[in-house]
């Protein structure tokens, strides 16, 4: 009984040595012994020897998640009899927990658990272990079954690599192959020591091709000319007039007459040649660049003189940075065709030489130097140097040359001067035949818009104002009308005009009969343009905000791109409109893309509420095409209308430019009843087709507006049209040919209509008042017209208009018309020079000059003392 009481007290257990943790029941102490938990025989088998043969001399415990409460080794038996003693391996349900558990609990620990879980913390508690317990077995297989994935493809990979590399062997070890290999490595030594070419080879072919693309450029500015049958013209005549005879004399004209214009545009355009050479200091792929930058340039260059008797100039770089690019292909006609696709194949060509010749030069710097190891040593020191320092020289010097270029006094100005430099910029078309294409457009860089006039000054300007004010208030004494209480529609109609007034051009049919008959009862009149064949937004900015070119530097070619751009405040008219209703009442169309001439962005600056385009968002509603022409004037018309129908009689501004008669002038319309009309005699066939197709177009434009001012007719509000041709299109090369001609050749149609709500509707300005005009006097006549007052600068103006009845720079200027780029129009028509004019006329430009200097470059101290709103 002894022995069976002091039995240790646990569970029998695959492992011998575990500890019991089953709480014995407690008893009083009241004397006893301690005992082992195991006797001599379990000690024995629990001992450090008898663990050796598995776990050497350590000793392993195992773990559970419920603790004993005690480390203790031994236990205490109390002194009292075996049969009070709890039994133990004989207990039936302690076996039976033994085979249920490996671990039992002890049953205060049951009871504690029980009593735990029922506490909320305790369960979240749990939950969120039981959750982290689960993430963890998710995350444990995934890095398994990733790591499974990357074993299994670097097994792949190596597999792949390894078939590869036996393949690679067994082809080179075929003979034919190996032959291969061997020429390859006998050559391999000779290659490498390939000869460069000399700085004499390369300097031979700057000179060529540089040569070869001034002659190219330059034979893109001149056209064939055109004898009338009737003409006696000898053999050696033609020869010179054509082409080649133009081009060989602006070369040979170097010894025959020491012009040297060919030798300045070598240098201009060898100097980007060479800042391309030594930025690059790759001389092979610096020639491909070039050569093909300047053929591309004498191209485009070549098809715009053709259609609009202009070189291409720096602002028109606008139209591909603003993504436009793409859309001027569409302007090539189709019989330049032949030209643009010669000179791709040339340029391909061109570029497979230069390639090869890079391949077998050996040659690969054209300044040895060494970014890598840069001072390693005094060749690499002093080759490096002169690569940065040749590359700075050399843009530095091109941006210097083509900056001061129209700088009198500057050095590059009178280099080009000594070398027979004329510059005509007011005539791009002639600057670009005498002194050559390039140097024209490195004459256009840098553009100052206007000099300051002398007696330029705050004083000088307040006197002004206040004279202009008091002749605003003079003329508004007789006027009854508010100009803002009409809505005023400004539609430039492109290149509209009467065909029937170009010299030799003659129809059986009008082409435009009801705006002929409208002409004679409403003002009207004809437009001093300064474009022929393009030019379009010079108009249209003159007649928006009243300046005119002629004021501007001669340089100042596209005030869009190369004036608005910069200026932080733009006066328009429509912002009379905007100041009259306290908020934005103007609005602008125009049927083609909204960044050509950077309308979008400058339109902002005008004050419009919004630009409606075929590319805006959103986009116009109306965009129906005629045949295979531009959107229609119809359309165009239509969006109009539907603005006033959603202004709630609500005064506004409205701005229209249309593109239906832009060109080209192919033969797109179907059925073209000027075709057979067309008696014009001595017209070649391209020229007649251009015409028949123009004049279909003016018919269609003439039946449009006039469907379109009888639908103004019905809206009860008053409404003022101011209709204008911005320019003539340049299909007229006949009449071109002829110095005569050239003054008609920039006059087109315009006239001024209200509608039968207005309180001026059938006005008609007086014959010297209108018949004549340029399109900076339009809101000046449209006042009168209205009976409205008008702003102490409208005031101006048609103080000016009085005097001056249009002026304005255009091409083919004569000298004796005016000064330098300037002509001028009496109220007949006829040029009329400056110096002739009354002092009264010559004191009102001269304070126009001042007040648009004041407003574009100078200091704006008119909008200091509201010069442009009503007093």
């Amino acid at each position: 009984m002894l022995k069976d009481a002091t039995m240790p007290i646990f569970s029998p257990d695959r492992h011998a040595c575990a500890p019991s943790y089953v709480k014995l029941t407690k008893q009083p102490i009241a004397g006893g012994t301690y005992r082992p938990l195991a006797n001599d025989e379990d000690s024995n088998a629990c001992a450090p020897s008898a663990l050796s043969g598995h776990h050497g001399s350590k000793l392993y415990t195992q773990k559970s998640a419920i603790h004993a409460t005690s480390d203790n080794t031994s236990v205490f038996i109390p002194k009292v009899d075996a049969p009070y003693l709890p039994k133990t391996t004989d207990d039936k349900s302690i076996n039976e927990a033994a085979n249920n558990s490996t671990h039992p609990a002890p049953l205060s620990a049951e009871i504690q658990l029980t009593q735990t879980d029922k506490h909320p913390l305790m369960q979240a508690v749990k939950v969120c272990k039981q959750a982290a317990h689960t993430t963890a077995k998710a995350l444990s297989a995934t890095g398994h079954a990733v790591a499974k994935a990357v074993n299994a493809t670097g097994h792949a990979i190596r597999t792949t690599a390894t078939a590869v590399k036996t393949a690679w062997h067994t082809f080179v070890n075929f003979k034919a192959v190996q032959l291969i290999i061997k020429f390859f490595r006998k050559a391999y030594g000779p290659w490498k020591k390939r000869m460069r070419f000399s700085y004499a080879f390369y300097a031979i072919v700057f000179t060529l091709l540089t040569s070869a693309e001034v002659i190219f450029l330059q034979w893109g500015v001149y056209s064939e000319p055109t004898y009338d049958k009737g003409d006696e013209v000898d053999q050696t005549t033609k020869i010179l007039n054509s082409v080649a005879g133009q081009v060989t004399k602006f070369v040979s004209q170097i010894w025959l007459e020491q012009k040297y214009q060919f030798l300045l545009n070598f240098i201009g355009i060898g100097l980007i040649y060479l800042a391309l050479v030594f930025v690059l200091n790759r001389f092979w792929i610096a020639t491909v660049i070039f050569g093909a930058a300047m053929t591309a340039y004498g191209v485009a260059n070549s098809i715009k003189m053709g259609l609009r008797n202009e070189p291409i100039l720096p602002s028109d770089l606008s139209f591909v940075s603003n993504g436009n690019g793409g859309n001027l292909l569409s302007f090539i006609p189709k019989d330049q065709q032949a030209l643009v696709n010669g000179a791709i194949t040339v340029l391909i060509w061109f570029s497979c030489a230069c390639l090869l010749l890079f391949v077998l030069d050996g040659r690969r710097h054209f300044i040895h130097c060494s970014w890598k190891h840069p001072s390693s040593n005094a060749k690499n020191i002093i080759g490096t140097s002169s690569r940065t320092l040749a590359a700075i020289l050399s843009v530095v010097l091109l941006v210097s040359y083509t900056w001061n270029l129209n700088i009198p006094g500057a050095w590059s100005y009178t280099l080009a001067t000594n070398l027979g430099y004329k510059p005509v910029p007011w005539n791009t078309y002639e600057d670009a035949k005498s002194n050559g294409p390039a140097t024209t457009f490195q004459s256009l860089v840098r553009v100052k818009a206007m000099d300051k006039p002398s007696g330029y000054s705050k004083k000088t300007m307040e006197e002004i104002a206040a004279r202009y004010t008091k002749e605003a208030n003079k003329i508004n004494t007789s006027r009854a009308n508010i100009l803002t209480d009409s809505t005023v529609i400004l539609i430039l109609s492109e290149s509209f005009s009467d065909p029937l007034r170009v010299p030799g051009i003659s129809f059986d049919i009008d082409p435009m009969p009801n705006i002929r008959a409208l002409k004679d009862v409403t003002t009207s009149g004809l437009m001093l343009s300064p474009g022929y064949g393009g030019g379009t937004a010079n108009i249209e900015y003159q007649s928006l905000t009243g300046m005119n070119l002629a004021n501007f530097n001669d340089q100042l070619i596209s005030p869009y791109q190369q004036l608005v751009p910069s200026q932080k405040n733009v006066y328009t008219f429509n912002q009379i409109w905007n100041d009259a209703c306290q908020a934005q009442c103007s609005y602008a169309f125009h049927p083609y893309l909204k960044n050509f001439y950077l309308r979008d962005s400058n339109y902002k600056k005008f004050g419009f509420k919004y630009f409606r385009t075929i590319d805006s968002k959103p986009a116009l509603k109306y965009q129906d095409h005629i045949d295979a022409g531009y959107v229609s004037d119809a359309s165009a018309y239509q969006n109009v209308i539907d603005q006033l129908n959603q202004s709630d009689g609500e005064s506004q501004f409205i701005q229209l430019v249309t593109m239906q008669n832009h060109l080209p002038y192919g033969d797109y319309y179907t059925n073209n009843e000027f075709k057979e009309a067309d008696t014009s005699t001595g017209l070649d066939e391209n020229e007649e087709v251009q015409i028949d197709t123009y004049a279909k177009g003016i018919s269609y434009t003439d039946q449009a507006t006039a469907t379109f001012l009888d639908q103004l007719n019905m809206i009860e509000q008053p409404i003022t049209v101011i209709f204008y041709g911005d320019h003539l299109p340049g299909i007229y090369a006949s009449a071109a040919k002829y110095k005569e001609n050239q003054l008609t050749l920039h006059e087109s149609d315009y006239f001024i209509w209200s509608n039968s709500s207005s309180s001026s509707a059938g006005s008609k300005l007086s014959p010297e008042e209108s018949d004549y005009s340029s399109s900076n006097f339009f809101m000046a006549s449209a006042a009168e017209h209205m009976d409205a007052k008008v702003t102490p600068f409208l005031a101006l103006l048609t103080e000016v208009h009085q005097s001056v009845p249009a002026a304005g720079r255009f091409a083919s200027t004569d000298a004796d018309w005016g000064t330098g780029s300037t002509s001028y129009l009496d109220s007949s028509g006829q040029l009329i020079k400056k110096k002739n004019l009354s002092s009264e006329a010559k004191q009102l430009l001269e304070d126009y000059r001042l007040i648009q200097y004041d407003q574009t470059a100078g200091k704006g101290y008119l909008s200091e003392n509201w010069f442009n709103r009503v007093p």
